[in-house]
């Protein structure tokens, strides 16, 4: 049994990550050891909810791992005293993750990657500490082959697709005792970009299986809550609703499927962004009460539900920081027709061109005739795509139970929970293993909070190492 310190989001944060790691903690908690670090204030949240060191899973409306949670703060003294055998860094393009990178290059273990692009979070979290020497240098080392006068774009704020041109991961894969990511053509992507290093694939275990029963109950109390008609079709997206997300698209789509389907409806399920006026591109097409914002989703049961309640789910994506789409797994264990982004990193799935309607899939020949898991949409023909899926999937039940049936399938192969532990289980054992990488990082990367007391007392020639007598 190994001794793990597992670095991740946890509930209630906003990251379909804290779901999956209560998953993986509690699937893993009776083979080892595991210790939860989290970020300050989701550890107070654990703190003044909590009850004899434990957290009700009803206080906090998900589910709880079988393991100590603790505030990253206690990682350092918790590790001298009696130390981890191996660390596991939950790594994903957004804020959630912040709190884990001072750690990350100091005890290198697995790195998770659930973005293979990082450069939106940490240029963020540098950037607004007014750490632009440390932006700079850490953006030069990733990428050495490009001018380095390049990162002075997005510290003069000119971002935007800047961050998904290079994606920062160089030195995380590199400075890892194993990294992995969830697309097998994420991580061949990545061993491209790092040559003789191996990168792991975890497959990516998220949803549960909804059965017929479970639908049906779903679908009737969410169109109650929302006055949708029975007989009405319902098309949902879920996540952020950010123009990222291609929700102006999907509304440009929808207002003309309404010709032809009058009584369709569409359900946008998640929180509003702040860069984008859902509300008025709602108005601007005049789509009236034929478009239902839910809001943020705070449940995972509520979440399953709205899943469960649509007859198809729309799931587009670009730019892409190269992730899975947790929302998209969960249409797909629900059983639900969904509509994809045809993109690199998932060129292996499946899926029908709405313009022949023929299946198209990077890791087979036409021959082979795969079973289309998704409608798959190019981005360089988005609008003309999206309005055929969208006016075929209403019209055409059969397609749709075809679509639904595979999809149910493909996530029980390649995407249950039982999977993703199969995976885990073997990138730890290897990672185990592994050595620690030595290789040249920014010096801020290792820096380790001692350095004034290292500077106090070197002259006086005593130990400096205030760990050493613990």
């Amino acid at each position: 049994m190994a001794r793990l310190a597992w670095f991740s989001p946890m509930p209630p944060a906003r990251t379909g990550v804290a779901i999956d790691s209560v998953e993986m903690v509690g699937a893993l908690a009776g083979e080892h050891e595991i210790h939860v670090f989290v970020d300050e204030p989701i550890a107070a949240h654990y703190r003044n909810r909590s009850a004899g060191g434990r957290l009700a899973a009803a206080a906090m409306n998900a589910r709880f791992p079988p393991a100590p949670i603790r505030s990253a703060h206690e990682f350092v003294w918790s590790h001298h005293r009696h130390p981890y055998d191996l660390t596991v860094f939950q790594l994903g393009n957004s804020s959630a993750h912040d709190f884990l990178w001072p750690y990350l290059f100091k005890y290198p273990g697995v790195a998770v990657l659930h973005d293979s692009h990082l450069h939106h979070a940490r240029a963020a979290a540098l950037l607004r500490a007014r750490r632009a020497d440390d932006y700079r240098s850490e953006f030069t080392a990733n990428h050495p082959a490009v001018s380095p006068d390049l990162a002075e774009l997005a510290i003069a704020g000119f971002d935007n697709h800047l961050y998904y041109s290079w994606p920062m991961t160089r030195l995380v894969v590199r400075g890892s005792r194993l990294a992995a990511v969830h697309a097998p053509l994420a991580a061949q992507w990545l061993r491209e970009q790092s040559p003789g290093i191996d990168v792991e694939t975890i497959r990516l275990g998220h949803g549960e299986l909804v059965g017929p029963e479970r639908a049906a109950i779903s679908a009737a109390r969410v169109r109650a809550r929302h006055g949708i008609p029975d007989a009405a079709l319902l098309f949902g997206v879920f996540g952020g609703l950010t123009p990222e997300k291609r929700v102006p698209a999907v509304l440009e789509a929808f207002a003309a499927l309404l010709r032809y389907q009058p009584s369709a409806r569409l359900i946008l399920a998640g929180a509003p962004a702040g860069h984008y006026d859902v509300e008025a591109d709602v108005r601007r097409l005049g789509l009236g009460d034929t478009v239902i914002i839910s809001g943020y989703i705070e449940s995972d049961e509520a979440f399953t539900d709205y899943v469960s309640a649509c007859d198809v789910s729309i799931n587009l994506r670009w730019p892409t920081a190269r992730e899975i789409s947790g929302p998209w797994l969960r249409a797909l264990s629900a059983g639900r027709p969904t509509i994809t982004m045809d993109l690199a990193h998932t060129a292996g799935v499946p899926a029908l061109d709405p313009r022949t309607w023929l299946t198209v899939s990077a890791s087979t020949s036409l021959a082979d005739s795969p079973v289309p898991v998704t409608v798959g949409i190019d981005i360089m023909d988005e609008q003309h795509s999206l309005r055929l899926a969208l006016r075929r999937l209403a019209s055409d039940g059969d397609l749709r139970q075809r679509l639904g049936r595979a999809a149910a399938a493909y996530w029980e192969r390649e995407h249950s929970q039982a999977r993703m532990l199969e995976d885990y289980r073997r990138v730890l054992e290897r990672a185990l293993d592994a050595p620690v990488p030595v290789m040249k990082v920014p010096a801020h990367l290792r820096q380790d909070g001692l350095e004034r007391l290292h500077a106090l007392l070197e002259p006086f020639g005593g130990d400096v190492n205030p760990w050493s007598r613990t």
